[in-house]
């Protein structure tokens, strides 16, 4: 019989990895929300725990006043936050809202079972998936939007994927964070009464307030919870709600790998890359996504080698290289004054003559 005060949340992510969440944890609500397409209702061998509950760590060294940690634990002093190795399983424990703790130990979790995750808008094209890797703000969102107008076209992500060893892309159909530059790309979703948004000149610097207090909101979970639902920079939206009609797509074959960012130059450009520079990317550009404290995750449980970095890297970089070897890769560069809108039109026009010279069976 469980233990648990109340019935836990379970989470089945992709048959791979299973998560439990106790019901009465401060941060069950966000990971709710976070993690609602990996929902069930089935009761999961746990491979991550999460709960409020510290563990005792007796004789636990101490990195300054920053961490303790013994050979299996990590726990982030400010913060409060515990992080406990058991073989391939992990524990997660903290008062906050723990979605930036996990995002790290997720990560490490699905390396061990063979999938890396990585940072990413993701769709699928005629059932064979698309992987556009690209850092916040390149116009991803944007993007996903105008190729679901078109035929043939299914989401899978707007933030993060997972992708196997065997080239399967693991779609994470996560909320999408929709911001006033979105309304001419999404009017159906501004239509009536909604949460009033900050005007478009002022989003940049509210974000920048955002991204500085994050790391102080998210110890107190109802303040972050009233935070998330009402702050002007954004609106969480369901991506069935994004693309009314649409079923996503929930895992497809990779066809492509395609890297965009924004550069100084004047006129977009399309241009092959190697597997080797693919993978770097990913690798580098998930890392620097990730919130703040994800990082410093990272870094507490490589610095005490919890989680040893040279495994992790090593084990991740092999995932994807196995995943991308023989597939294309290119790099689709952007001007930096494009607007979101602009750059998603280019962004599309060059997907759109590409993706079918990719495919195993062109359309």
């Amino acid at each position: 019989m469980s233990t648990w005060p109340q019935d836990p949340l379970n989470f089945d992510v992709h048959g791979r990895l299973g998560i439990r969440v106790a019901a009465n944890a401060p941060t069950a609500a966000q990971l709710r929300s976070m993690l609602r397409c990996f929902a069930t209702e089935d009761e999961v061998s746990p491979d991550i725990t999460v709960d409020n509950r510290p563990e005792p760590m007796p004789d636990a060294a101490l990195l300054e006043r920053e961490l303790a940690y013994t050979p299996n634990a990590v726990r982030f002093v400010e913060e409060r936050v515990q992080v406990v190795r058991d073989g391939d399983r992990f524990r997660l424990h903290g008062p906050g809202e723990l979605l930036t703790s996990l995002v790290p130990v997720l990560d490490r979790a699905m390396v061990m079972r063979g999938a890396a995750m990585f940072h990413a808008a993701t769709l699928a094209f005629e059932g064979h998936a698309i992987a556009l890797p690209a850092a916040g703000g390149t116009g991803k969102t944007s993007t996903a939007a105008k190729l679901m107008r078109r035929d043939g076209w299914s989401f899978m992500g707007d933030d993060w994927a997972f992708l196997t060893d065997d080239a399967t892309v693991l779609g994470y159909e996560k909320p999408l964070f929709i911001k006033p530059h979105h309304k001419a790309i999404y009017p159906h979703l501004f239509e009536g009464a909604r949460k009033p948004l900050v005007p478009r000149r002022f989003s940049q610097t509210v974000g920048s307030f955002t991204t500085r207090v994050h790391p102080y909101v998210i110890r107190y979970p109802r303040l972050a919870d009233l935070a998330r639902r009402w702050s002007p920079e954004h609106r969480m939206v369901d991506a069935r709600r994004a693309f009314p009609g649409r079923v996503p797509t929930t895992t497809a074959p990779l066809a492509a790998a395609v890297y965009i960012e924004r550069f100084e130059g004047a006129r977009a450009r399309l241009q092959d890359r190697s597997t080797t520079w693919m993978v770097d990317r990913m690798l580098g550009n998930f890392q620097i996504e990730m919130a703040g404290f994800s990082q410093r995750v990272v870094t507490g449980l490589a610095a005490t080698s919890v989680i040893p970095w040279r495994t992790h890297v090593d084990e991740k970089c092999d995932i994807l290289t196995k995943a991308l070897d023989g597939r294309p890769c290119h790099v689709l560069q952007v001007p930096s004054v494009y607007s979101a809108d602009e750059a998603s039109d280019v962004i599309v026009q060059l997907l759109e003559k590409l993706v079918p010279t990719v495919l195993p069976f062109p359309a």
